[in-house]
């Protein structure tokens, strides 16, 4: 018998309600509703927290950054910072910089390219893709209306449209590849509507998580790795398979696709297909996620709080394995007012990365700096 797409989803459907000692499947139908995960804030911290361990380019300070990811050295470090801000927009400092193991830059490219670098991700050539989650003809950004086919604003628009892409760059800072219209938000095969992060696939497949507003489309967009359009899967929901603020996405080492769905307080499995396979939600309200080898998965919670009803949950980085689920690790928010002004939207790090000497680095939006974490 051959199942309906319909069918096929729903029998595979498991819900993982871990806790730190373990994990649970059970079988689910997609509108069922999922119990929460109680408060996982009790495993314990091996590591030390080096400050102040990376030197920005004379001239420059740190502004907000959610994107970190290892070169294919394993131990030098991308990032994209927002230029000393929360926006690069008019700025042209050059976003991406390259540091090497002892925290000194080596390298940076990217001037007057991005508005809201967002997401990066170094592939297995090691090449540095960057997303770009806002457009500067965007309303909010002095713009005229981000949507294809809205009405024009009386604003002055850009002389140069940027913005909703992906951007494939090799390690000297050349352009590869552009996904995305620049500065033209959408929801189709040609458009983007603030997309957050990317990853590819080991035959050079790309998935764009695509969605970070959280208002009209939330999705993953797959292309082949000459950019052409695939498929895409998901939308602006709560159940199995669909998503809410799709913040981050990963690759385990099956070629799962693992998405940080923050608004859903969980991470959702795929296979490459798009078809739902598993959640966890013993990792908190995910906004940064990384694999490493070993499957051991480090998620990064920089938003949990009362106000989003996530609140006995703490803000800060839970390790942990994909195979059985269990969180071994928790790296505190080192913010202890989580709830209060300034940093009462997000404190500690947004985005995460691992070195090969099993390193941690955490990209920071609300204290605008890199943090490093050595197991002593």
């Amino acid at each position: 018998m051959v199942l309906s797409s319909r069918a096929r989803f729903a029998s595979v459907v498991l819900v993982l309600a871990g806790v730190a000692s373990g994990w649970t499947a059970r079988a689910q139908s997609p509108a069922a509703a999922v119990p929460p995960s109680p408060p996982n804030n009790d495993a314990p911290n091996p590591y030390q927290t080096v400050e102040n361990y990376f030197q920005l380019p004379e001239g420059r300070t740190w502004g907000s950054l959610s994107s970190v990811d290892i070169d294919r050295d394993g131990t030098s470090i991308w990032v994209a910072e927002r230029c000393g801000a929360n926006s690069c927009n008019g700025s042209s400092l050059p976003v991406v910089i390259k540091f090497d193991s002892s925290g000194k830059p080596v390298r940076s490219f990217g001037s007057g390219m991005f508005v809201f670098p967002h997401g990066i991700h170094v592939d297995r050539q090691g090449n540095v893709w960057i997303v770009d989650g806002q457009g500067n003809m965007d309303p909010a950004r002095g713009g005229r209306a981000g949507r294809t086919g809205a009405a024009a604003t009386t604003t002055p628009v850009p002389a140069k449209p940027l913005g909703h892409q992906v951007i494939k760059f090799s390690p000297e800072g050349r352009v590869l590849l552009t996904l995305g219209t620049a500065g033209v938000a959408g929801a189709d095969d040609t458009h983007f509507n603030m997309p957050s992060d990317v990853v590819t696939a080991p035959n050079g497949d790309i998935f764009v998580a695509d969605g970070h507003g959280g208002q009209s489309n939330a999705r993953i967009v797959k292309f082949d790795q000459n950019g052409k359009f695939i498929k895409t899967w998901g939308k602006l929901g709560s159940g199995p398979g669909e998503m809410d603020i799709p913040h981050a996405i990963a690759m385990d080492s099956r070629g799962r696709i693992v998405l940080a769905d923050r608004n859903n307080n969980r991470l959702q499995i795929f296979d490459q297909d798009g078809n739902f396979i598993a959640e966890m939600r013993q990792f908190s309200r995910p906004s940064g996620l990384f694999i490493d080898k070993n499957d051991i998965v480090y998620v990064a919670d920089s938003e949990s709080n009362k106000s989003r009803s996530h609140g006995e949950w703490k803000r800060g980085i839970r390790i942990g394995s994909l195979q059985d689920g269990k969180v071994t690790a928790f790296i505190p928010d080192s913010n202890p007012n989580a709830d209060e002004p300034p940093l009462a939207g997000t404190s500690g790090p947004e985005g995460v990365a691992v070195d090969a000497r099993g390193n941690i680095y955490g990209a920071q939006v609300g204290q605008r700096s890199l943090m490093k974490y050595v197991k002593p």
